[in-house]
């Protein structure tokens, strides 16, 4: 379990609509730089920490990557995104964006609508 106190939910709906954005894409005020899924963005707790002062294992994100993937350097890249179990560490290494970012949103998209579900089963 996660010390990150954000939640979940929300973050991930603003992940979603951080991507949806075009988050990752390239900006005409800044040169291009490769981007990494997750870490480059606002539900990462060390975006724009140099120093990396969190640990993944205190982010809200490790709740979803499997037990034996936690040790993992990023961690988060290895959050099964569908159902044959590809990760963000895998579709990175195809260096297509696009197809990275696309599966990463519909992951998103089925795992709020689980949440949400969930949340409301409980409210019931």
């Amino acid at each position: 379990m996660s010390e990150d106190d954000r939640d979940s939910l929300e973050v991930l709906k603003a992940e979603l609509e951080f991507i949806e954005k075009g988050g990752y894409g390239r900006s005409v005020k800044t040169p291009w730089q490769p981007t990494s899924v997750f870490q480059d963005s606002p539900s990462c707790l060390n975006l724009g920490d140099i120093e990396r002062s969190h640990p993944c294992n205190e982010c809200l994100l490790i709740d979803f990557v499997p037990q034996e993937e936690r040790t993992e350097d990023v961690p988060c890249h290895h959050i099964p995104l569908d159902s044959t179990g590809r990760t963000i560490d895998e579709l990175e290494w195809n260096e297509n964006q696009r197809e990275t970012e696309d599966a990463v949103k519909n992951w998103l998209r089925a795992t709020i609508k689980r949440l949400e579900e969930e949340r409301l089963a409980k409210a019931v």
